[in-house]
């Protein structure tokens, strides 16, 4: 049984694109061109605020233009999704928490990530720390419930092609990336969502992401008052392109949306 907690959760989408992020080097397509500010995209991630705390899922390539464009001055923990390098490689980054908080980062990651994290950022785990390496406290992700100062987070396991990933449910938000099967014990996981955000990568069939029609019809499963398609793709068409082949309740995020959810008991 899920729990019951409510929480008062604002949630900022710090990246809305792809592995490459929109616009690609070196693409003159119209996406790549355009001068809409929703047509870029950096690597994917989110941002939620709850309880006065800040959690981040994923920590990228863009991590630090991230915290700095959202003026994050605190970090309680990050959720790692997989060990890809677009969502594990700004946690070099961390440092600046570490300074500001006099204390390592709690970061939440399942084994097999963890020893990618501890592989890559070796340095960081060396017998004989380097001064100023980044402080990483890791804790083992299991498909689980689990609490961070009473917030309780539901693992959705997912696979990304044959590589299983976790989404996260948090009160009746739920952010799924870089998946294209969810089993259907994470369907159930996910019903009940009033917000769901969920990765839609392009019109045409992907090997390891949701496409558009996919997306769609998990939505359909879970039902959510609200989803919002992330992990864009160039090759998908504009913002408003995009926008206008929608259903009334579904949008396209953009890099810095913030959606507000209220839940009280």
């Amino acid at each position: 049984m899920l729990s019951q907690n409510k929480y008062e959760i604002e949630a900022i989408l710090l990246g809305t694109g792809t592995s490459q992020g929109v616009p690609v080097i070196g693409c003159d397509c119209p996406v790549c061109q355009s001068e809409d500010e929703k047509d870029k995209r950096l690597r994917s991630s989110l941002l939620l605020k709850i309880n006065g705390q800040n959690f981040v899922i994923d920590a990228g390539p863009d991590f630090r233009q991230q915290m700095l464009r959202e003026k994050v001055k605190t970090l309680r923990a990050i959720l790692i999704t997989h060990e890809h390098v677009d969502h594990i490689f700004g946690l070099d980054d961390i440092r600046s928490f570490n300074w500001l908080q006099k204390h390592p980062t709690d970061i939440y990651a399942e084994k097999r990530v963890q020893e990618s994290i501890k592989r890559i950022f070796d340095y960081v785990f060396a017998e004989h720390n380097y001064p100023g390496i980044p402080r990483m406290m890791l804790h083992e992700l299991t498909n689980q419930p689990f609490q961070i100062d009473g917030i309780e987070f539901i693992p959705i396991r997912c696979f990304h092609h044959k590589l299983p990933v976790y989404g996260f449910r948090v009160g009746n938000l739920s952010y799924i990336t870089d998946t294209n099967f969810i089993p259907d014990e994470g369907i159930e996981k996910l019903k009940g969502s009033r917000i769901l955000i969920i990765n839609a990568l392009r019109e045409k069939k992907h090997i390891s992401h949701f496409n558009l029609l996919e997306a769609l019809d998990i939505i359909d499963k879970i039902k959510p008052e609200k989803a919002f398609l992330t992990h864009i793709s160039h090759e998908f068409g504009t913002h408003e392109k995009i926008q206008s082949m929608l259903p009334e309740n579904v949008f396209v995020a953009f890099d810095g949306q913030k959606i507000q959810l209220k839940d009280f008991e």
